[in-house]
């Protein structure tokens, strides 16, 4: 019988990927079993196919052609492997959030997270990524991410903070189809975010 050819098929998904594209080892325990997929991914770090971003988290190498090196992958991908690692749905939140909606152009030094996981932190390539357990878990698990991400930042503007001008800005964040489960989504939350919900997603914030 013909042996399986575990690192073929690891390296053809990671072909496939983004370059800079973040992987966890149990992206590829469809493939094998976790010590084969260890061992493929071992032999793809030290060809220089995949770049090791922390313990157990790894990138598809991303060129810069301005800065004639490589470039660390995306904080966010980063962050988002981690949850995909453990289990935990998590969602932007504070200036993070903020930042990514184009609502505030800080880039905040820390990327910090709401989760259904536990408190962790971590230090990725000189980020540092924060997932704060949240007890209000319908805010994150019971809704899309473009729904909870509007929710988040909502929350870290404030209710007297909130302008037609950052309406008019979430209003174009979303397609039909979002805004319309943006609708249905929020109608179990804080009714003051949900009120603001409404107001990016049907009513005249232009």
């Amino acid at each position: 019988m013909k042996r399986p050819k575990y690192l073929e098929q690891v390296k053809e998904r990671l072909n496939n990927a983004e370059a800079g594209a973040v992987f966890v080892p149990s992206d590829f325990f469809d493939i094998a079993e976790a010590v084969k997929i260890n061992m493929c991914i071992k032999r793809l770090t030290e060809s220089g196919e995949l770049t090791r971003v922390m313990h157990g988290v790894y990138a598809k190498s991303r060129y810069s052609k301005m800065l004639d090196i490589n470039v660390p992958p995306h904080s966010d991908s980063i962050a988002k492997a981690i949850a995909r690692n453990y289990g935990w749905t998590i969602v932007p939140c504070g200036n993070t959030a903020l930042n990514m909606l184009g609502l505030s152009t800080q880039v905040p030094a820390t990327m910090v997270y709401v989760s259904d996981g536990p408190y962790k932190e971590y230090n990725a390539d000189g980020v540092v990524l924060k997932f704060k357990r949240t007890n209000n878990k319908k805010e994150i698990t019971a809704v899309s991410y473009k729904t909870a991400l509007i929710i988040q930042a909502l929350k870290a503007i404030g209710k007297d903070n909130v302008t037609n001008n950052t309406l008019r800005k979430l209003s174009k964040v979303l397609d039909y189809n979002e805004r319309q489960n943006a609708l249905k989504e929020s109608q179990r939350i804080t009714a003051w975010v949900h009120d603001c919900v409404k107001k990016v997603c049907i009513e005249d914030v232009y």
